[in-house]
């Protein structure tokens, strides 16, 4: 019997991690055993066969070139330990799912930057935070997202205040919300990477999004 796929999951440290919970259900049900990566969590020297960056707090602005000064909640020490991962998933060609931060983390790994609040370009969709589907997304028709998806406008929930502004090297737009700011990216090469900005463990009862979770999974 093969044995089931693992999964290094990164996220905060803190003892109650509602995130860390669903992505490990979520990964679960696709037949996946979740492997938990933080600053207070090390896996050693465990061979992953996909790896999620997780949401959290905002990266810290020195990553990116962008004001040292603003409001920002930053991680360092998750953000060092989160880009090393990034790095050794990326040398490895271990999939990569990147989950909000972990969506912009990736990001500007490769080289790309951030909107670092988003608010003042908001008109057309709503600044309030929710886990509930209510935010649309409208998908490009050749991207795997659609594929997995299933459909070109989904609805997703939104967590945050910052965005992908210009894609990384080898990454391309392939989601946009109604204000046209970033919700999704992939990888233009052969390497397995995507990156969302919604929270897809928290939908996990959707087919779609546990599609990604699947996808993450699949061995080719």
């Amino acid at each position: 019997m093969d044995k089931r796929p693992r999964i290094g999951v990164t996220g905060n440290s803190r003892r109650w991690a509602p995130s860390w919970v669903c992505t490990r259900l979520a990964l679960f049900l696709v037949g996946a055993d979740a492997v938990r990566i933080s600053v207070r969590h090390d896996p050693g020297e465990v061979d992953l066969q996909g790896l999620i960056i997780g949401g959290g707090d905002d990266i810290s602005p020195e990553h990116y070139g962008q004001d040292m000064d603003a409001k920002v909640k930053p991680d360092p020490q998750r953000d060092e330990l989160e880009i090393r991962w990034i790095k050794r998933a990326l040398k490895q060609s271990i999939p990569l799912l990147g989950i909000c931060r972990g969506a912009q983390l990736i990001n500007v790994v490769l080289g790309g930057t951030l909107h670092q609040d988003i608010r003042p370009l908001r008109v057309r969709t709503y600044n309030r935070p929710g886990l509930m589907p209510t935010k649309q997304v409208r998908l490009e028709s050749d991207s795997m997202l659609a594929s997995l998806m299933g459909k070109l406008r989904i609805r997703v929930n939104s967590l945050h205040h910052q965005a992908i502004d210009k894609a990384g090297e080898n990454l391309r737009v392939v989601g946009r919300d109604l204000d046209d700011i970033v919700q999704a990216i992939q990888a233009t090469d052969k390497r397995r990477i995507i990156g969302v900005q919604w929270h897809p463990e928290y939908l996990f009862y959707l087919p779609g999004q546990l599609a990604l979770f699947r996808w993450l999974t699949q061995r080719n």
